[in-house]
């Protein structure tokens, strides 16, 4: 018996659906500690973690990557384990833990079986209250962000990205410099910065902590405050963050040499995220460079074959945020590239058609179900939503908020944020084979850089 398969007939839906948005429960531990925990008993997993506002944006002048440094040294040693034994003991939990950072948050981040949980909690707790930061294990944390910095001194992508924000952002706003820092400014931190910045920072009143797993709620506070209740520091004062000088656009070319490739980088300041309508952004910028199927991709990838993808993003900062385009075409088309890449961002402006609106509106609404699939995933939703003040219901509207937006918010939207007299561009490739090409497109001043992002000569 043969089965008859029609390629060009779209099945019919089954059933619809079913999705359930997880409950945030919320309260307070004994030291001040806000928590939110989301009830989740599919697997026997508690997934934790603990925010801390002390990124990178907070790191001082001439010491660029100590938030960096920090994440780094304080698990390598606490209580009574070295990094090894910590480390180990992790491993004899079956525990996933780690440290991070980004511009805004420091990140200690715990994923472990329910069984185990309290051991865990009390490995995390230790490392959290009790790091040994000490300065042979600061040393050697210094001597593999020095290497890893050489290392992306030669990758033109990492260049464009740290060079794009820091001409983007301007040098007096900290979001300008990248999170893993300098090499020079590594080599001036002490650890006595280091314990200074903990100190002050890593405290309770300036953090909040997100756990999601199968608990009971009490059961879970009263061992939260069990292992945190010695974690106690004063309030702290912050400096205020400065807003980026937005009105430096240009053209800027980093020069390496025999590259067969261009990276292009381009893209302006924008409003942040709750300042501004952020569904009908969230849609135009789907439609611009968000998706495969986008205006850029389309057009770079499929009908020009300038590269192998392109994409924009809107990035949402604490104090800031800015779209960006993407993207690495070979030199010879360096030129051609960043004119379509022009023409797109200003004909958007023009406007959309209703197939795109509704493709766009379509894509959002069916993967916003997977965006709640595993507990890392709920958390990280949960903590964008407490780190940008999103309202508390937010999940529960997002769905029909997406489908209210009309194709005049998208026009309003581009209108009031692509400005493509305000670009910012940052090319990292072969001056010798792109600047003809960027002169004979731009009628503007092309600077070229340095690989720190400093002023060279005009070209």
């Amino acid at each position: 018996m043969s089965l008859e398969v029609i390629r060009n007939k779209k099945p019919p839906r089954l059933r619809k659906i079913k999705f359930n948005l997880p409950e945030v429960i919320k309260f307070k531990l004994d030291n001040n500690l806000q928590v939110y925990f989301i009830q989740k008993s599919t697997l026997p997993l508690l997934s934790m973690s603990l925010v801390t506002e002390a990124g990178s944006k907070y790191d001082p002048a001439g010491k660029k990557g100590l938030t960096n440094l920090l994440a780094m040294a304080v698990d390598e040693g606490a209580g009574d384990y070295d990094s090894l034994q910590l480390s180990d003991q992790f491993e004899i939990l079956g525990a996933s833990f780690s440290i991070s950072c980004d511009q805004d948050s420091v990140y200690f981040s715990l994923q472990v079986l329910k069984d185990e949980f309290e051991r865990g909690l009390e490995l995390f707790s230790t490392i959290l209250i009790d790091s040994h930061l000490y300065e042979a294990d600061l040393s050697r944390e210094k001597r593999k962000i020095k290497t890893r910095i050489l290392q992306t001194s030669d990758e033109a992508d990492e260049i464009a990205n740290e060079v794009f924000e820091y001409k983007l952002f301007g040098n007096n706003n900290p979001y300008a410099y990248p999170t893993i820092g300098y090499s020079d400014d590594i080599d001036s931190i002490s650890l006595q910065d280091i314990k200074d910045f903990y100190n002050h920072f890593i405290v309770p009143e300036n953090s909040f902590l997100v756990v999601t797993g199968d608990y009971e709620t009490e059961s879970l506070k009263n061992i939260l405050n069990k292992y945190f209740r010695t974690w106690s520091r004063s309030s702290i004062t912050k400096p205020r963050i400065t807003d980026a000088d937005i009105e430096q656009p240009g053209l800027y070319i980093i020069d390496k040499k025999d590259s067969v490739q261009s990276e292009i980088r381009t893209g302006l300041i924008s409003y942040k995220r709750n300042d501004y309508d952020f569904y009908a952004r969230s849609i135009l910028n789907l439609i611009l460079g968000g998706q495969f199927s986008s205006r850029l991709n389309l057009n770079l990838r499929e009908h020009k074959g300038f590269t192998y993808g392109v994409y924009s993003r809107f990035i949402y900062l604490m104090s800031s945020a800015y779209l960006f385009v993407s993207t690495s075409v070979s030199s010879e088309n360096t030129g051609a590239a960043l004119t379509e890449i022009f023409k797109e961002i200003k004909k958007i402006r023009n406007g959309i058609t209703k197939k795109e609106l509704e493709f766009a509106k379509s894509s959002l609404i069916r993967k916003f179900p997977s965006s709640f699939e595993s507990y890392r995933q709920i958390a990280s939703n949960v903590i964008g939503q407490i780190i940008h003040t999103m309202p508390e219901d937010y999940f529960e509207t997002y769905i029909d908020e997406i489908k209210k937006v009309t194709r005049e918010r998208i026009i309003k939207a581009a209108e009031d944020n692509l400005f493509p007299d305000k670009l910012t561009t940052v090319i990292v490739g072969s001056k010798e084979k792109t600047a003809a090409q960027l002169k004979d497109i731009y009628q503007g001043e092309i600077i070229e850089l340095d690989e720190k992002g400093s002023s060279l000569q005009s070209l």
